[in-house]
């Protein structure tokens, strides 16, 4: 039996401000969004971008740089959220244009927005806001291409009605993201059911690898994951035919200040991105 394959658009990432655009769906390859979950360092931003780019490039993988200049939405008061909007984008944009790929970070309110849109090639909505009508048409009025992650209490055919909004602002560069639903309390189970089903919306479909086995508030007062199944989930995703991989990477996970139980070792990145890339070649055959 042969899968349906909905006609899915392309979208261009990057055509202002990179020499070579990234195009993400139609036929085109997988595509990699990766980095720390949230800014610790300049240092830790450049250098890792650096070597995820050496990775990607030698495994012919196209690579957008994410890292969080305020997560917002952490569990605790005491949680770390980054350096903030203004520091964080200066050190994004030492990024964009030293290691010379494009970059998105999350947004959570709309008075950044603007700012933000000056430095982001993707601007990122939170899965918690996946529904917020103010920042999605904020997000579309900025042209940038807009990467919606599906909220944990969302069905895949509700974000017909994300798009619905983004695109009543003429912005039409809309990626979606699956990240797992709630199962349950401190759980996440991913159904693959919801790749196909969102690739029918007609955009291209990330899949997020590392929150998807995310335990919300699993430690009392910060999540706690299970990184063991990154691997299996990416695959199976790939296989499932995601245009995409999310996937937070860490030089040291066990010391990262935000999500460290769910992200996976730069030192692991090379190995998973060779069977996800051989998997998505025979995706693409079909």
């Amino acid at each position: 039996m042969v899968l349906e394959t909905p006609l899915v658009r392309e979208v261009r990432v990057g055509e202002i401000s990179l020499e070579t655009p990234l195009v993400i769906g139609g036929s085109n390859p997988l595509i990699l969004i990766a980095g720390p979950c949230v800014i610790e360092s300049e240092k830790t931003c450049l250098e890792t971008a650096a070597e995820i780019k050496r990775i990607s490039e030698k495994i012919n993988i196209p690579f957008i740089f994410k890292s969080s200049y305020d997560k917002a939405n952490r569990s605790s008061l005491d949680s770390f959220r980054g350096p903030g909007l203004t520091k964080g984008l200066k050190i994004l944009k030492k990024v964009k244009d030293r290691v010379r790929v494009p970059i998105t970070s999350d947004i959570h309110c709309r008075e950044e927005m603007e700012e933000a849109a000056q430095v982001l090639d993707i601007i990122q909505i939170p899965a918690f806001l996946s529904r917020q009508t103010d920042l999605l048409l904020s997000a579309g009025r900025t042209g940038k291409t807009v990467n919606v992650k599906k909220g944990q209490f969302l069905a895949p055919e509700d974000m017909r009605n994300v798009i619905d909004k983004l695109i009543s602002t003429g912005n039409e560069n809309i990626l979606l993201t699956e990240r797992g639903t709630s199962f349950g309390y401190h759980n996440l189970v991913v159904d693959m059911r919801s790749l196909p089903q969102m690739r029918k919306l007609g955009y291209p479909v990330i899949f997020d690898a590392t929150h998807s086995v995310q335990l919300p508030g699993g430690r009392c007062k910060a999540s706690g994951g299970e990184r063991q199944f990154v691997p299996t989930l990416a695959r199976a995703a790939v296989a499932a035919g995601c245009h995409g991989l999310f996937l937070e990477v860490h030089p040291n996970p066990d010391k990262a200040l935000c999500d460290g139980p769910n992200m996976i070792n730069l030192k692991e990145l090379t190995s998973l991105l060779k069977q996800v890339k051989e998997i998505d070649e025979v995706v693409r055959k079909q």
